[in-house]
């Protein structure tokens, strides 16, 4: 393999700034994006999510907490993560930032 086939950068997922997450008294909370304001509903797995992912934790520390925290998790929880997250970011609530290696 030579030097020009190695990666030099990978995309990193980031929260988006200006997002204003509301929980509210039963643990279930809304997203809100001003910059486009669209809103989303979110349970108490999605709230630990977006906690997690506000302090840069990758996914397999989501999977684990997830885990910990609640009963009945779905053998597919990494996938049903995924999901969500790539439904935060298709509606602008998170970013990608680009790291150079």
């Amino acid at each position: 393999m030579q030097t020009n086939d190695i990666k030099q950068e990978i995309n990193k997922l980031i929260v988006n700034p200006f997002v204003v997450l509301r929980q509210e008294f039963d643990d279930w909370a809304i997203l809100f994006n001003p910059e486009n304001a669209d809103a989303f509903g979110v349970n108490p797995a999605g709230v630990l999510i977006w906690k997690m992912l506000d302090k840069k934790q990758g996914l397999e520390n989501i999977v684990n907490q997830i885990k910990e925290i609640f009963d009945q998790v779905p053998d597919n929880v990494e996938r049903e993560i995924l999901e969500f997250i790539n439904l935060l970011a298709d509606h602008g609530f998170l970013g990608q930032e680009t790291v150079k290696l």
